[in-house]
């Protein structure tokens, strides 16, 4: 029974990175051009008038934003359009008819998040290498930081699939919630500059603590404690990933 789950999860997590890779112009390069634009205009021309931030110059403070953005981006757009994509064209029905457990399936699902989420991250501290120095302080603190913020997001990409009724339905969520919340979590600032209000509104945010763990870990500077950002990531991974099996489990949202 364990090997055939084995063979089920590497056959759906095998689509996943085919599918990322067959159409890596969509999946991957956007967000590489993207983020390139982001260090040429805020990186380099507003930049150079902003000065230091920090002790470390502005270019260098918004590279682990930019980063935690892009992998928050499309870790949770690959589960999003994937799951909703196997609704519609009505598979997903086949795999929990299937040998395969649960369980099985969500990790298939969000592993194929995961992967997209790591690569492009990657991608992106690539680029910015390019335009300035990298200090790191710790990379292990880095790639748990990213591969806990693809699973999240992963997961809360599973989470809208479920309840999508249409393919505008999967693009809400990123344009009216996933969005503000990236460009609000102190990707482009420190939180310090706000006024007192913002800063308490700021903790709200769950997107903030993750760029503040992720910029620890590149530069060692925070603007929260480090061990309570990363109790929140991994207490919402586990209230998540549990909302997720129940609503497999049930059959919730499965079909359209």
């Amino acid at each position: 029974m364990m090997r055939l789950q084995m063979v089920g999860l590497y056959t759906l997590v095998r689509k996943e990175w085919v599918r990322i890779f067959r159409i890596w112009p969509q999946t991957l390069l956007p967000s590489v051009v993207t983020t390139t634009l982001y260090f040429l205009i805020f990186g380099q021309f507003i930049g150079s008038r902003i000065g230091l931030v920090h002790n470390v110059s502005y270019i260098e403070f918004i590279l682990p934003g930019l980063a935690m953005m892009s992998v928050v981006t499309n870790s949770y757009t690959n589960v999003v359009f994937s799951v909703f994509s196997s609704k519609f064209q009505r598979h997903i029905e086949e795999l929990l008819v299937s040998p395969m457990h649960e369980l099985t399936i969500l990790t298939g699902y969000i592993l194929g998040g995961v992967m997209r989420g790591m690569i492009v991250g990657g991608l992106v501290i690539g680029v910015g290498a390019y335009f300035t120095p990298l200090h790191v302080r710790s990379w292990p603190l880095i790639g748990v930081t990213m591969l806990g913020t693809s699973i999240l997001f992963s997961l809360l990409g599973f989470v809208n699939a479920v309840f999508a009724r249409k393919f505008d339905d999967v693009n809400i969520v990123p344009t009216f919630v996933l969005t503000p919340l990236t460009y609000l979590g102190g990707v482009f600032y420190s939180v310090t500059h706000l006024p007192p209000m913002w800063q308490k509104v700021s903790l709200l945010n769950p997107v903030f603590y993750l760029v503040n763990v992720f910029r620890y870990g590149f530069i060692g500077i925070s603007d929260v404690p480090i061990h309570y950002a990363i109790g929140i990531l991994a207490v919402l991974i586990i209230v998540v990933w549990m909302i997720c099996y129940r609503l497999l489990i049930n059959g919730i949202g499965v079909r359209l």
